[in-house]
């Protein structure tokens, strides 16, 4: 017997909405930061603490709290694994696309033109002599 697949709700896709806009910076994971469930979201964690992102500019889901937002973010973002990354309400991606972002440079920059860190040369320039 076909079955069709879940469909979030309505309400679930603009509770979700809403979660993406909620922060400058906005990863949906497995866990917490302070105790992640899986070794991808450990490494998001990891790389946005390398980068100095701010607590008060990111929130975090755990979508191991809610089926219906694990199921959700998936069709929402139309991205089929977790932990998923957004940034001033785009999806960036996930684990992978995030790690590469940072090798290449292009993590920091993005950061940085979304006023999520400071520009390098800032941070430089207000050191004292």
């Amino acid at each position: 017997m076909f079955r069709p697949a879940l469909r979030s709700s309505v309400k679930t896709r603009s509770l979700i909405q809403k979660a993406v806009t909620s922060s400058p910076v906005v990863l949906f994971m497995k866990g917490t930061p302070a105790e992640p469930q899986c070794g991808f979201s450990r490494a998001v964690v990891q790389v946005l603490d390398l980068h100095n992102v701010p607590e008060e500019k990111m929130k975090t889901f755990n979508v191991l709290a809610d089926q219906e937002l694990r199921t959700g973010i998936k069709e929402f973002s139309e991205w089929p694994t977790i932990p998923q990354i957004y940034v001033n309400g785009e999806f960036v991606g996930g684990c992978d696309i995030l790690l590469g972002m940072h090798q290449s440079g292009e993590l920091e920059t993005l950061l940085e033109n979304n006023n999520i860190i400071e520009k390098a040369e800032t941070a430089l320039a207000s050191l004292p002599p």
